[in-house]
């Protein structure tokens, strides 16, 4: 099933014996496009606390409740290696949730592909106020700040291999390998009205410090795409359509 993002960030998050927080936020790795933590915040429960939970955890998603119900305790939870307000998530930090939450890479790395845990990240420090992060967006970062947040990559300018096209409106992920599989782009006052499904495929390049994504596309290819609203049904006969007009991949 896809879903939007932002949509989902403030969904319920509940452990097996109960309610623990609420969803601020996914974080994926952008050469795969995989989403590699959920931010829960534990709000009334462990005020000033946040939580980084893989999909691994994730069970059901209740639409109808708003809810994320996790395979876990509270008490695990609670436990859990806590996460600075204001550093990057480290390979350390990923390596002591995976060790302490007793997740096999291998089994991971098969439901959900590979994750590079042993490699650096350097993306900007998450959990930081608007201000801060907004700050942080426009100053070079060292490295090659693979992790993003779903949160952060809204509104981030979208140029064309020959022109700007608009911003990122949201994106979609697949809940069932929880992958990102659109980014919804809103063309403004370029095509008003419009707003278009662009697949991880033809992304080039992503720049923090511009908050502007590059695409392997032509303008007038996105123009002439299958049109598409934000309350349009994405079935199996538009994916085909929409990958055979811009010559992407099988979505499956």
């Amino acid at each position: 099933m896809l879903s939007f993002g932002s949509t989902l960030r403030g969904y319920n998050v509940e452990a097996t014996d109960g309610k623990i927080g609420t969803a601020v936020d996914f974080l994926f790795d952008d050469r795969t496009w995989l989403v590699r933590w959920l931010v829960v915040d534990l709000g009334d429960w462990l005020p000033g606390r946040k939580v980084l939970l893989h999909p691994v955890a994730i069970g059901e998603t209740d639409h109808g409740r708003q809810t994320l119900c996790v395979k876990l305790t509270k008490a695990q939870v609670q436990a859990s290696p806590e996460k600075s307000a204001y550093e990057p998530v480290s390979a350390q930090m990923e390596r002591h949730l995976y060790e302490y939450y007793g997740w096999e890479t291998s089994s991971i790395e098969n439901a959900f592909g590979a994750n590079p845990i042993s490699s650096r990240f350097s993306a900007p420090p998450l959990f930081m106020s608007s201000s801060e992060t907004a700050s942080l967006s426009e100053a070079p970062h060292d490295g090659d700040p693979n992790l993003r947040s779903v949160k952060a990559i809204a509104g981030y300018h979208i140029q064309a291999s020959d022109g700007a096209i608009g911003q990122i409106e949201d994106l979609l992920i697949d809940e069932t390998v929880w992958r990102i599989r659109y980014l919804v782009i809103d063309t403004g006052n370029w095509l008003p009205g419009k707003k278009v499904l662009i697949s991880p495929y033809a992304v080039r390049e992503i720049s923090w410090a511009d908050r502007q994504i590059r695409l392997d596309v032509k303008c007038d290819q996105v123009r002439s795409s299958p049109s598409w609203s934000s309350l349009g049904e994405i079935d199996a006969t538009y994916e085909k359509d929409l990958h055979d007009h811009y010559d992407w991949p099988g979505h499956t």
